[in-house]
């Protein structure tokens, strides 16, 4: 048992997941290893946020229902860049239709409606569920997860040519 009282325990875990929050989301801002151009990408589309500017454009490359690669190009505030990247980091490698599950668990852990259980298989991606208390930002935080589903629920709008 803790020796700090319970209200100072839900402080200290407070600060450890503010503290992961900012770390993460810093790396991926920083150092992005998703953003790029992806050439030969089976799928391409363009995902805009017009209420604060943020434009990207998700490339994937899927073979057999696989996402066997995956990239995004464009501009944006950090939370839509670092988001869109550690989709990436979890879709890369999973078939479409788990794909689109972490998706829809991303979606409801924003809106406060996902279980820990759940939060659990979004890995880093789950540091972003405070992103629910900050209303303004929740458009930013599903750009990429929006239009990864986007791509695979309209294909023909999204397959390259």
């Amino acid at each position: 048992m803790s020796a700090l009282p319970a209200s100072e325990r839900r402080w200290d875990t407070m600060n450890n997941s503010r503290t992961f929050y900012n770390e993460v989301l810093t790396e991926h801002n920083i150092r992005p290893e998703h953003k790029h151009p992806l050439e030969n990408a089976d799928f391409s589309l363009e995902g805009v946020n017009p209420s604060c500017g943020d434009d990207i454009v998700l490339n994937l490359k899927v073979e057999d229902g696989v996402i066997t690669d995956g990239s995004f190009e464009g501009d944006g505030c950090a939370i839509s860049q670092a988001s869109a990247d550690m989709m990436l980091d979890l879709v890369i490698g999973r078939k479409k239709e788990d794909a689109l599950r972490l998706s829809d668990i991303f979606l409801r852990m924003i809106q406060g409606r996902a279980s820990d259980d759940e939060m659990e298989d979004l890995e880093e991606a789950g540091a972003l569920k405070d992103i629910a208390h900050m209303p303004a930002r929740v458009k930013c935080a599903v750009l990429g997860w929006h239009t990864m589903a986007e791509i695979f629920k309209n294909p023909e709008k999204a397959r390259k040519k």
